[in-house]
């Protein structure tokens, strides 16, 4: 009989006790709004605020509604709009472009390369083209690119880099956090990210002027002086009466939630990537699969891992990704022609002007992508090696008879 897997991709642990209590605490005094507080209280935002700061050793940091919100209001502050480019990678998740396209700009997309990260050589190619002044760079799935060398490409030709880091909370390359290479940095609270308050975000800076900027526009009114990791108030008054107010703000409710998951994050990146071992392990010597190798200078956060099929024809990868599904093993596939759920890619997002990325093509036509969440412990991550590699056979097996005939 074969092996099958009977875990849920999408089933999360539940929220800490101390995020429960803290919640219950704001539930019973009802101030969820996080201007809505007493004489001399931080709150919970302003608290979460000033701890992810201390976190990420920005000098400043913003809650707000989601990731999305996070990245297209770090484009309003840094001034992106209508008739800018704007580039990004051409492997990430929609999100990304709608935040270039919610502020009317262009998304011009970069090749990416068979590790995942965005090709440096295109995007030195395609700054001199498109005469983009900003990169709004996804760490998609957690790979990160050569920042050393991204940067240095991006200071000398005047390129801001704006970091979407919603799969990179707790990660770092040489030592930096991620989100603290480029002038900003954004992060998702989403329940399928590295904290979870169902929805939430946060945004990082150093530059005074951009954070007031996202401060106001994330519906501060006047009431910045409200913030512990904001800049100083004679900075808004430069900007307060030119910076619209779009609102996006995270709550009290959110904020408590999330406040005991950042001061647990290091230990839970230490789970996830413990996680990701074992299953890269066990697959590490799949016939017909190629690893994504992860580079030395950089930590990590295995919250999900891919790998690569290079070589089959569409049909083959779907019977392989419906053999595992059988088994119990949800896999995602970017190869598709149709996208499913979050798997579309820059050719399904017509809003953007219609761009060939052949490299891309090539890497996304093999693509598999799996999520891990802590909920599987360490004997679920074998069987799921087993049974990927069983599944791998079956396809390598299928495609030498088809080729032999």
């Amino acid at each position: 009989m074969q092996e099958r897997f009977t875990g849920s991709f999408t089933q999360q642990e539940p929220i800490p006790e101390a995020g429960i209590a803290a919640a219950m605490e704001v539930l019973q005094h009802g101030r969820l709004h996080r201007y809505n507080v007493t004489e001399g209280e931080l709150g919970e935002t302003a608290l979460l605020e000033q701890e992810f700061a201390q976190l990420t050793g920005a000098k400043y940091a913003l809650a707000v509604a989601s990731g999305g919100y996070a990245m297209g209001c770090a484009l309003r502050a840094i001034g992106a709009g209508p008739g800018d480019r704007v580039l990004s990678n051409g492997f990430t998740l929609a999100p990304v472009p709608g935040a270039i396209a919610s502020v009317g700009a262009e998304p011009v997309f970069v090749e990416v390369t068979e590790g995942l990260t965005i090709d440096l050589v295109d995007l030195e190619a395609k700054i001199a083209a498109s005469g983009a002044r900003v990169l709004l760079l996804s760490h998609m799935r957690g790979h990160l690119a050569d920042m050393d060398a991204l940067m240095a490409i991006c200071d000398a030709a005047g390129v801001a880099v704006i970091e979407d880091c919603a799969h990179t909370m707790g990660a770092s390359w040489r030592g930096t956090p991620s989100g603290r290479h480029g002038v900003m940095g954004c992060y998702s609270c989403q329940t399928y990210k590295h904290v979870n308050s169902g929805e939430g975000g946060f945004l990082i800076s150093d530059d005074a002027e951009l954070m007031a900027r996202a401060t106001v526009l994330s519906g501060s009114y006047m009431l910045y002086e409200r913030h512990a990791a904001a800049p100083t108030p004679e900075v808004f008054e430069k900007i307060k009466y030119v910076t619209p107010n779009i609102s996006g703000r995270m709550d009290n409710l959110r904020a408590a939630i999330l406040r005991p998951q950042l001061a647990d994050l290091a230990a839970q990146v230490d789970r996830w990537n413990a996680r990701y071992r074992s299953i890269e392990e066990g697959l590490r010597n799949c016939p017909g699969m190629q690893l994504i190798e992860r580079p030395n200078a950089g930590v990590f956060v295995g919250s999900s891992i891919q790998f690569l099929l290079p070589g089959y024809a569409p049909d083959q990868i779907e019977g392989f990704v419906s053999g595992c599904a059988a088994r119990g093993v949800e896999l995602k596939w970017f190869g598709a022609a149709e996208p499913k759920a979050f798997t579309s890619r820059y050719d399904s997002w017509r809003y953007a002007p219609a761009q060939r990325l052949p490299k891309t093509d090539r890497v996304l036509a093999g693509l598999i992508d799996m999520r891990l969440p802590l909920t599987f412990s360490l004997d679920d991550c074998a069987t799921l090696a087993r049974i990927i590699t069983d599944e791998a056979m079956i396809l390598s097996q299928g495609a030498t008879l088809k080729a032999g005939e």
